[in-house]
């Protein structure tokens, strides 16, 4: 593979990977529709994000590596808003536990936090992201 890229796509896992930056993680996508195009059929990975001459799309077969812009699949930010959206559910997922709750002595719940004193205490729900 290429020096390792700001993103990384593995298409067999549906994964795509951002490598540092803000949110860095690594998201399955469960898209089949999105993965089973016919441009993706013969690429095992690509890197992306290092330059466009060190960017690099590798095959499952023999054919060559090649960049992604000689690779012809398009624009890569249909990667990246695939990841973006994982992400912000992620990320709303984590505002919606993170919920502060009092107890009883015998263990019964007393208070369970509004969500306008959770605004207060920690901001509005993520509503969109981009990376």
């Amino acid at each position: 593979m290429a020096s390792l890229g700001n993103w990384t796509v593995v298409f067999d896992d549906k994964i795509i990977i951002k490598q540092s930056g803000d949110g860095a993680a690594s998201y399955i996508i469960d898209d089949n529709a999105f993965w089973s195009q016919s441009k993706y059929s013969n690429i095992w990975a690509i890197q992306y994000g290092t330059s466009p001459t060190s960017d690099e799309v590798e095959y499952k077969d023999e054919t060559p590596h090649s960049s992604f812009a000689d690779a012809n699949l398009g624009s890569f930010q249909d990667f990246i808003t695939k990841w973006d959206s994982a992400h912000l559910a992620k990320l709303q997922s984590v505002w919606d536990q993170d919920v502060l709750i009092t107890y009883n002595e015998d263990g019964s719940v007393n208070t369970t936090e509004s969500e306008a004193d959770q605004i207060a205490r920690k901001g509005s729900r993520p509503t969109s992201y981009s990376s």
